[in-house]
């Protein structure tokens, strides 16, 4: 394996990961109530609970998705 397929790789999960994360961030501003009606049947909670716990969960996943995707396909267009 060399660092342009580590490269292209890293590419396509920062295109595929950033777009799941828009995706949710899309799903969770403008279909919000419809998102907390399904998940209350499963886990019934207050809507301020569940808005904090979509909040917190989409800043993980952007900060994992930052360190994770972003960085190392950064770094290995710089070293390329």
């Amino acid at each position: 394996m060399d660092i342009q397929m580590l490269t292209r790789f890293f590419m396509w999960c920062t295109i595929l990961n950033g777009g799941l994360l828009i995706f949710s961030f899309l799903i969770c501003a403008f279909a919000g109530d419809w998102v907390h009606q399904m998940h209350s049947k499963w886990f019934p909670m207050p809507r301020e609970t569940f808005n904090v716990v979509i909040y917190s969960f989409l800043g993980l996943f952007k900060i994992v998705f930052l360190v994770f995707n972003v960085v190392p396909w950064v770094a290995l267009l710089i070293i390329g």
